[in-house]
């Protein structure tokens, strides 16, 4: 993928990622699955479109509450990956490979779309008028994201520091506790439900946070292979230096739902 409003329009493939992304970024905590499901989405019998699925890691956590789940990427491996692991764990959760702007399910074929991670990567001109029919009314379609405080967390300024060392043009970093912004082309669509920010604090070991980091857009989905492996041993040692063995990184979640209109 490759967009000029991000990362200066530097080639990113998740895909490159999907081992690690696997690994080390099914990291959201409970209270975070917990708000999705306060707010009545992905529960008992709705049909729940996945979007920018990835490694499946919304679906298949939110699975046991008795939404049918499809997810889509536009990744082969990220969807060969979610495959695996939902297979695994004995869910039937069906995953395609689709750019969310092609979807070509049927009229009213959800109750609820999700957006994980991936709004920021959407051709929305196209995506808002595609979701809007796919979803039955009333519809709703749940924008989420979660990002690492680094003015409030040393080890999380630390570690972005050295991603710029080695990706100076990546946009991920300097995050600040901010709403989701919703395009215009979406009210023609939508109206704003409710709107989310809460704070969160997730659980680290150094290993787990080296591969987070690792397995973010800047460093495995752009770098190449010997740049990623120079970065690991570089920022493993900085770990060593100033993290303990077991820390929390503040992070902030941001929730918005969009209703559907009426047809």
């Amino acid at each position: 993928m490759q967009r000029n409003d991000i990362d200066a329009g530097r080639a990113f493939d998740w895909g490159r990622a999907s081992a690690d992304y696997a690994k080390y970024r099914d990291i959201y905590p409970a209270a975070f699955y917990q708000k999705i499901r306060d707010l009545g989405l992905c529960g008992p019998g709705q049909r729940v479109l996945d979007l920018g699925t990835g490694t499946g890691v919304l679906p298949r956590h939110l699975y046991p509450y008795g939404a049918v789940f499809t997810g889509t990427d536009i990744s082969e491996r990220q969807i060969s990956m979610a495959k695996a692991l939902a297979r695994d764990a004995g869910m039937e959760i069906d995953f395609r490979c689709m750019p969310a702007e092609q979807l070509s399910f049927p009229e009213g074929t959800f109750d609820v779309v999700t957006a994980c991670q991936c709004f920021v990567y959407f051709d929305h001109d196209l995506l808002a008028p595609r979701l809007s029919r796919l979803l039955a009314r009333p519809g709703r379609f749940a924008v989420l994201y979660m990002a690492w405080l680094p003015e409030e967390d040393d080890v999380a300024a630390a570690s972005e520091k050295l991603i710029l060392q080695y990706n100076p043009v990546w946009t991920g970093c300097g995050e600040t506790r901010r709403p989701i912004e919703v395009p215009a082309v979406y009210r023609q669509y939508f109206e704003v439900e409710r709107e989310e920010l809460f704070d969160l604090s997730v659980p680290f070991t150094r290993e787990s946070w080296n591969g987070r980091i690792k397995a973010c857009r800047g460093i495995e989905a752009s770098l190449s292979e010997d740049e990623v492996r120079r970065f690991d041993g570089e920022h493993r040692a900085l770990l060593a230096r100033i993290a303990p063995p077991r820390f929390d990184i503040r992070h902030y979640a941001a929730i918005t739902v969009l209703r559907a209109k009426p047809a």
